[in-house]
């Protein structure tokens, strides 16, 4: 028998940080956190290394808050980096709830909300900041956001900002904070510019490891089946993989946004309390989605990869790769969505024939053992015993057993400014866009060339109607013709031979008056152009 980790009081945490994290549930530290706790709340820097779900959030939230000084003056003492939204909302709510019984006041500084209630948090004063780097720089850089006073700053998920590009942002940010400060930097590996940066903006770090001797853990908690499936087929299969006994909330996974929605879309259509999370989406929606999968109203969330970044969720008993991850490293971060805290979990992935080298290379890297996927199909008689399907299961949920509450039940949160609507593919997002935009008129001339051109053929059509008054003594007709090249027409006098052509130059005005509207009080001149 194991014997028990450390508590989080027996590192000498304030009485009032572990009373809150009791009310959590939170008593016993994992092991990340029990290597963490005594360097951090020494304040020495540290590289904290650890893959998902193995609680880096409290191993460096915890000596933060147990450093910060209560009260404060309402400038920010700690500095969180997050790479995502989603991650971003996650650590402060976590930190927020650890912290409740002394007062501190946690701030989620990220994009796609607006500006003003942000602002507006800084001048009444917080003392932690959790933000993605975008909005931080923004902040900082109009000098509402003041990093003077930083004492302890953490760059979460460092990896990950360096896949999103963010690595420049980050080394900005890192001078604007003062030179004395804590710095503890966490990341799920270490590629060689993050060893760059380590070594430049951290004083003498400690390197802990915490994976050694789990490194194994998240595939021996979690089942993993490799079926190699035809893409018509998957959203059939998927539909009998939902209905498995033992299911709770699932996470599926896809590469790309447009797909996401899409297999979201079928699901509802089938009856599934379903959910969809990515890019398209205006931040209201994403965090209504996520709201409702937290609470229990959908129980299945669809979402690309970078949306789910930072989706931290205990209760996740299934994970389904819809689509072969990128990588080795993509795949050990879905199915690390289950599996977390000690519980068992179960993950899917599906193969398409032209995804089967690239699979190949995830399983040798990763010595899974499972290089050629079993050819699946909605009705293969391995994936129902596989997955413990009952037997007749459909591709429908039965109305008896849609229980969940669904997605209309969360409400969407007002956030100011455009809504992308929810549920729609990005052409149809655009379609009210452009019903609802004034017309625009193609122009040659300048800003006010489209009232000169209307006024060229009112002035037109009125000489052609007028064409026996002017110039009636002489017995000639004048017209005028309208030049391309901006040179100024010249009048042309003719007689009864030209009689027809002044009259076709007359009707073509008509034509186009009944397609635009013309000026009815413009006198510019009609040679105008």
């Amino acid at each position: 028998m194991e014997p028990e980790s450390p508590t989080f009081a027996s590192f000498g945490v304030k009485p009032e940080i572990v009373k809150a994290l009791g009310e959590a549930g939170i008593e016993r530290t994992f092991a990340i956190q029990a290597l963490t706790l005594p360097l951090a709340m020494a304040g020495d820097d540290l590289i904290g290394q650890a893959r998902t779900g193995m609680g880096k959030t409290l191993g460096f939230g915890v000596p933060l808050l147990h450093r910060v000084e209560v009260p404060g003056d309402g400038t920010p003492q700690v500095l969180v980096v997050v790479p995502t939204r989603e991650l971003c909302i996650q650590v402060a709510n976590d930190l927020k709830g650890a912290g409740k019984h002394l007062g501190i006041r946690t701030l989620a500084i990220y994009g796609g909300r607006p500006y003003e209630p942000q602002i507006e948090a800084l001048r009444k004063g917080v003392d932690v900041v959790i933000g993605t780097p975008g909005r931080l720089l923004d902040l900082a850089e109009q000098q509402h956001l003041v990093l003077g006073k930083i004492r302890g700053l953490v760059l979460d998920e460092a990896d990950e900002m360096l896949d999103l590009g963010f690595l420049p942002d980050i080394e900005r940010i890192l001078r604007m904070v003062p030179d004395a400060r804590q710095t503890m930097l966490f990341s799920a590996t270490m590629p060689g510019p993050i060893i760059t940066l380590a070594r430049t903006f951290l004083n003498q770090p400690t390197h802990i490891r915490a994976e050694e001797n789990d490194a194994g853990a998240i595939h021996e908690r979690t089942t993993q089946f490799v079926y190699r499936a035809h893409s018509m087929d998957k959203p059939e299969l998927i539909a009998r993989a939902l209905q498995a006994e033992g299911r709770g909330l699932t996470m599926i996974f896809t590469r790309t946004k447009r797909t996401a929605q899409k297999v979201a879309d079928d699901l509802v259509e089938r009856g599934f309390a379903a959910a969809a999370v990515h890019g398209d989406l205006g931040q209201g929606a994403r965090e209504q989605a996520l709201r409702a999968f937290r609470s229990g109203k959908v129980d299945v969330l669809v979402a690309t990869d970078v949306a789910a970044r930072g989706i931290d969720i205990d209760d996740v008993t299934h994970v389904i790769n819809y689509q072969t991850p990128e990588d080795e490293k993509t795949y050990v971060h879905r199915i690390g969505r289950t599996g977390r805290a000690g519980r068992t979990g179960v993950a899917i992935t599906l193969v398409d024939w032209d995804e089967e080298p690239r699979w190949k290379l995830i399983s040798d890297t990763l010595g899974l053992d499972k290089p050629e996927p079993v050819e699946t199909y909605s009705s293969s008689k391995h994936l129902f015993s596989d997955l413990s399907i009952p037997e007749g299961t459909t591709g429908r949920l039965p109305l008896s057993k849609r229980t969940r509450a669904g997605l209309s039940a969360e409400a969407e949160e007002d956030l100011g400014g455009k809504r992308r609507g929810r549920g729609q593919g990005p052409k149809d997002e655009e379609a009210p866009r452009k019903r609802n935009r004034a017309p625009r008129k193609r122009t040659r001339g300048g800003a006010n060339a489209a009232a000169k051109i209307e006024a060229a053929d009112a002035a037109a059509a009125a000489s052609a109607e007028g064409t026996e008054t002017e110039g009636a003594s002489e017995g000639r007709t004048r017209t005028r013709r309208r030049s391309r090249g901006g040179a100024k027409p010249s009048p042309e006098v003719s007689g009864p031979a030209v009689e027809k052509e002044a009259g076709d130059s007359a009707e073509r005005p008509a034509r186009r008056r009944r397609r635009r509207r013309p000026s009815a009080t413009s006198d510019t001149p009609a040679s105008a152009d």
